[in-house]
């Protein structure tokens, strides 16, 4: 929750959120950078494709790992150093590439470069409204997450229904879930730095949370725009 201290001035607010938020987004940036040289680096090299790919066991147990560092960095940030924190979520972003290291075999790369800058240009515009916008967002989080779990939900029982038409509805409806997500987000992390809390450790984490919030929100448009938009190979 946002702590405003004693006569601070609205200009000194919007230039210490300013601050903050450009943090969290250079952070955001440093693991999307992480994701997209190990995701090349393993589709690049047959060696690490076999050894993540050729033993099915591989890429669950990563999925696993990968969840286990989203929750431990998201529940337990505030317990950790901000040097902690930050190896988390950049261990987390490596471990991301390896296993996204397989669009470069599903998809051609042209298409895969394509949909990251479409994502990028309406992940940026969407994320620019949520940090403008001087509505109230708060009311869309509930509903935004019970249709991710939906979307879960979904997903799973795809894989048992096998529908392409299903699947590319789910597609439309995962791109839009996670582009409110987007603009919720980043009102809502606007609104959680603690103010004069510049150049400390709990402003580091603060920002590390956020980014990995925001990353976490790229991702999922990206993967769902690109089963949408990519060329197969």
């Amino acid at each position: 929750m946002q702590n405003i201290p004693y006569r601070m001035s609205a200009d000194a607010i919007a230039s210490e959120q300013q601050r903050f938020m450009v943090r969290v987004y250079n952070w955001m940036a440093a693991g999307l950078a992480l994701t997209g040289i190990m995701a090349l680096y393993v589709a690049s090299s047959e060696t690490m494709m076999n050894l993540v790919y050729s033993n099915k066991a591989v890429p669950i147990i990563l999925f696993v790992v990968q969840i286990g560092l989203v929750i431990y960095l998201s529940g337990w940030a505030q317990k950790m150093s901000a040097s902690q924190a930050t190896g988390v979520f950049l261990l987390y972003a490596g471990l991301t590439g390896v296993t996204l290291s397989f669009i470069f075999l599903v998809y051609t790369t042209a298409s895969v470069a394509w949909t990251f800058f479409v994502t990028a240009g309406t992940f940026g515009s969407l994320s620019l409204y949520g940090y403008v916008t001087k509505k109230d967002l708060s009311g869309m989080g509930q509903f935004l997450f019970m249709g991710l779990i939906g979307l879960i939900l979904s997903r799973v029982a795809n894989m048992f229904i096998e529908s392409a038409s299903f699947d590319s509805a789910l597609n439309i409806i995962g791109v839009l879930i996670f582009a409110g997500l987007t603009v919720y987000d980043t009102q809502k992390i606007k609104q959680m730095n603690i103010l004069g809390n510049e150049g400390t450790e709990e402003d580091t984490k603060e920002a590390i949370v956020g980014a990995l919030t925001l990353y976490l929100d790229f991702i999922n448009l990206f993967l769902h725009l690109l089963r949408i938009m990519g060329d197969r190979r």
